[in-house]
C-alpha cells in the first residue's frame, strides 16, 4: 500500500470548485445548521460564519469494488447456530474507561464531520430562496446601468475580440476576387503551352509563353493569405437597461413600552433586512425612521444604537414616510418598501389613524408592506387595524408576530420568499 502526501503550499482559491460542489451535496444539512445559528447569535455576531457537522455516514463515497464473481455457496463445518440471511449482531462494548460519559454498545464508528464556512457563505445560505415582493423593472432616464450587448462585426478592435471565422471567410472572399482574372489568364496560357507542345512548335515561342505563366505564378504567390483588412473584430455596444431601484422605509418603535429585550428583536431583524438588501440589490436605499410621540429620519449608526425614547405615536412615523415619498421617491422611478418593528403598543386613538394613513395614502404607492409585532401578549388595537389594511390589500401587506429570539429569522423568511413564477 503507497501513501502519497502533497508538501505543496496551498494556493488562494486552490479547492473552490470542489469546496462549491460539497456545499451542493451536503445543502440541506448546512441550511438546517444556518437556520439554528440565526436563533442563538447576538445583534455584534449574526453575520458570521458558522461551525457545520454532517453525520459520518452522510459523508461517505461511492466506490467501485472488484466482487468475488458468479455464483457461490459455502458451507463452514460445524455451523449448527446460523441460517443464511442471518445477521451477525456487532459487539457490544465493554470496556473499562475511566471516562465520565456513558459507553456505546456500537462497537466501532467515526465522528461526525465538521467543517467551517465562512462569513459570505453564511450569507448565501441565509438569503437563500429571499427576494423582495412585487419587484418592477423601471427605466430610469440618464441611469448608467447597462448591459453588454453582441452588435455584429468591426473592422478595428483589439487582438482579443478577433472572430477567426469571419477573418478567415473575408480573406477567402478577396482572394477569390483579386486572384480571378489572373487564374483565368494562367490557365489560358496553360492550355496554349499544351496546344503547342502537341503541334511541335518552335523553342523560342514556347519559351515566352513558359516565362509568361512562371510570371504569372509568381504574382499569385505575392497575394498574401491574410490581410489587414480582412481581419474582423466582434463587436460589443453598451445599452442602457431598465435598473430595479427601490427604496426601503425601516421604521422601529423605540417607546418606553419597548423593553430593552424587545429592542434587541427588532434591531436583529432590521440587520437581517440590511444585510439582505446589501447583498442582493444594489441599486436599494434604505430610509431608517425612529419613533416614539414624534419621528424622525436617522442615519444607520443612530438608529441601531440611540438611546432616546419616550411615548407612542405610530402615525407621527407614517406622515413621516409619506412627506418622504413625495420629497424623494416618486412611484414611477422607484419600487417603494417598508418594513415596521413595534410592541403593538399605541396612543389611545391613534391605531385608526394609520389605518386610514396606510389605506387611502401608503399602500396605493407601496410594492410591500411588512409589520412585525414583538410580543408575547395579546393583540391591541394596533394589529386589529392593520388586519383591516391587510384584506384590502392581501397581496402587498404581510404581518407576523415574534414571540423570542429564535423567530425572527423564521419570520424574515416567511416575509420575503421568493414566489414561484
Amino acid at each position: 500500500m503507497s501513501v502519497l502526501i502533497d508538501r505543496r503550499q496551498q494556493a488562494r482559491h486552490r479547492s473552490t470548485v470542489n469546496r462549491q460542489r460539497f456545499l451542493r451535496r451536503h445543502r440541506e444539512h448546512i441550511r438546517r445548521a444556518v437556520s439554528q445559528a440565526m436563533g442563538k447569535r447576538s445583534i455584534t455576531d449574526i453575520d458570521q460564519g458558522e461551525q457545520v457537522s454532517i453525520p459520518g455516514p452522510d459523508v461517505t463515497e461511492p466506490v467501485f469494488d472488484h466482487g468475488p464473481g458468479g455464483r457461490r455457496t459455502t458451507v463452514h463445518p460445524g455451523n449448527r447456530e446460523f441460517l443464511t440471511g442471518d445477521r451477525f449482531p456487532r459487539p457490544r462494548g465493554g470496556g473499562g474507561g475511566g471516562g465520565q460519559g456513558r459507553a456505546s454498545d456500537r462497537g466501532q464508528g467515526m465522528d461526525d464531520f465538521a467543517f467551517h464556512i465562512s462569513r459570505d457563505e453564511f450569507l448565501d445560505f441565509m438569503f437563500e430562496d429571499l427576494a423582495l415582493p412585487n419587484l418592477v423593472r423601471r427605466q430610469l432616464a440618464g441611469s448608467d446601468s447597462t448591459r453588454p450587448r453582441r452588435a455584429g462585426f468591426s473592422s478595428s478592435g483589439t487582438p482579443n475580440q478577433i472572430h477567426i471565422v469571419r477573418t478567415l471567410r473575408a480573406a477567402h472572399a478577396r482572394r477569390l476576387a483579386t486572384t480571378g482574372p489572373l487564374r483565368a489568364r494562367l490557365n489560358a496560357l496553360c492550355s496554349e503551352l499544351d496546344q503547342l507542345e502537341n503541334e511541335s512548335a518552335g523553342d523560342a515561342e514556347r519559351a515566352e509563353l513558359v516565362a509568361r505563366i512562371e510570371a504569372l505564378r509568381q504574382r499569385l504567390d505575392r497575394i498574401p493569405f491574410i490581410d489587414e483588412f480582412d481581419v474582423r473584430y466582434n463587436l460589443t455596444v453598451r445599452e442602457p437597461r431598465p435598473s430595479s431601484r427601490a427604496v426601503m422605509f425601516c421604521i422601529m418603535d423605540v417607546s418606553g413600552s419597548m423593553s430593552q429585550a424587545t429592542k434587541d428583536m427588532a434591531k436583529r431583524f432590521f440587520i437581517l433586512l440590511h444585510l439582505f438588501l446589501r447583498r442582493h440589490y444594489e441599486h436599494t436605499e434604505v430610509v431608517f425612521i425612529r419613533h416614539h410621540t414624534s419621528a424622525r429620519e436617522v442615519d444607520e449608526e443612530e438608529f441601531f444604537h440611540s438611546r432616546e425614547t419616550g411615548g407612542t405615536i405610530v402615525s407621527s412615523a407614517l406622515r413621516l414616510m409619506r412627506g418622504i415619498l413625495s420629497d424623494r421617491y416618486p412611484t414611477s422611478a422607484w419600487n417603494i418598501y417598508a418594513a415596521q418593528a413595534s410592541d403593538g403598543d399605541n396612543w389611545n386613538d391613534d391605531s385608526s389613524i394609520c389605518q386610514r394613513l396606510l389605506i387611502d395614502q401608503l399602500m396605493p404607492r407601496i410594492q410591500h408592506y411588512s409589520y412585525v409585532e414583538i410580543t408575547p401578549r395579546e393583540h391591541q388595537s394596533l394589529w386589529h387595524e392593520y388586519e383591516q389594511v391587510r384584506q384590502s390589500f392581501p397581496e402587498r401587506f404581510a404581518m407576523q408576530q415574534v414571540v423570542d429570539a429564535t423567530d425572527i429569522y423564521p419570520v424574515f423568511q416567511r416575509l420575503f420568499q421568493r414566489e414561484e413564477p
